[in-house]
């Protein structure tokens, strides 16, 4: 069978970019996926070709700047957390999913509370290997993990590209996916200086005072083995509407846990949505 994320189901407009759309054939509530920097849509596959497919409306994108999504002519607007949580307002609009459920993975999930005022209507927000920040970040909200320096850094070597997906998943993974290795060289350049410059006095919306004030569900999932986010971090963040009441470990995996371990992260997802819709019917 051929993976949903092998070729676009469409493109859409955003901000005057084009945005490609990647979508399940389930027709029930819909879900917005959004994946982390220097990568794509194809970080979902085993959500677009898994069991959330059948029973969920799945729309997954491209960032700007990542897979095949256009490079932004202005990337200093563009490739910012306000200029991602517009062009995700973009999509949910053009997608009709303003009641969707918003997943983000990593820069995904700081897009997701970045886009949370513009998504009055959203079901609730679902994020991992994100954690919220405020300005300046909290040194102590990642592990001093050295790919971490590959962040916000342009021009990386094919080494430096290797060590940084591989940092996505557990220590021990025998092998990384070709596919995450691909993105990272795939993605416009400019996209993790452009991100780096952006982190600034105003330069996004305070993450931490997000999480506090949100009214709609908020699931937050984290990989046991991480590597790059400090679990403990999220000990000291007020969060009321955290979903079950407590951050959600996915033994046995990293950064990726929607990729390293789908089957457990897919039933947390599938019953996350269960749950938003019935407080939402309720």
């Amino acid at each position: 069978m051929t993976s949903r994320t092998a070729t676009p189901s469409r493109f859409v407009r955003a901000g005057g970019q084009k945005i490609a759309v990647y979508e399940s054939a389930g027709d029930g509530p819909g879900v917005l996926l959004i994946h982390g920097n220097s990568s794509s849509a194809k970080a979902f596959s085993h959500q677009l070709d898994g069991s959330p497919a059948d029973s969920l409306r799945l729309v997954a994108i491209d960032l700007p700047g990542h897979g095949a999504s256009d490079r932004a002519s202005d990337p200093d607007r563009a490739y910012t957390l306000p200029g991602y949580a517009r062009a995700v307002r973009d999509v949910v609009d053009e997608m009709r999913l303003g009641d969707a459920v918003i997943v983000g993975w990593s820069l995904g999930g700081h897009i997701a509370l970045e886009a949370s005022a513009m998504l009055p209507e959203a079901s609730g927000f679902f994020i991992f290997g994100t954690p919220p920040l405020a300005f300046p970040p909290a040194a102590d909200a990642f592990l001093p993990t050295p790919a971490m320096g590959s962040t916000f850094k342009a021009d990386l070597t094919p080494e430096e590209m290797d060590a940084y997906a591989t940092a996505f998943f557990r220590p021990d993974i025998a092998q990384v996916p070709e596919s995450f290795l691909a993105d990272v060289r795939a993605t416009d350049k400019r996209v993790r200086s452009a991100l780096g410059a952006s982190i600034a006095p105003d330069g996004y919306a305070d993450e931490v005072a997000i999480a506090a004030k949100l009214a709609k569900p908020l699931a937050i999932l984290q990989g046991a083995e991480e590597q790059l986010i400090n679990p403990a971090y999220f000990e000291r963040l007020t969060m009321p509407t955290l979903w079950r009441g407590k951050v959600q470990i996915v033994s046995g995996a990293g950064h990726a846990p929607q990729w390293e371990w789908p089957l457990e992260f897919n039933a947390l997802l599938e019953s996350f949505v269960a749950d938003c819709r019935r407080a939402k019917s309720g």
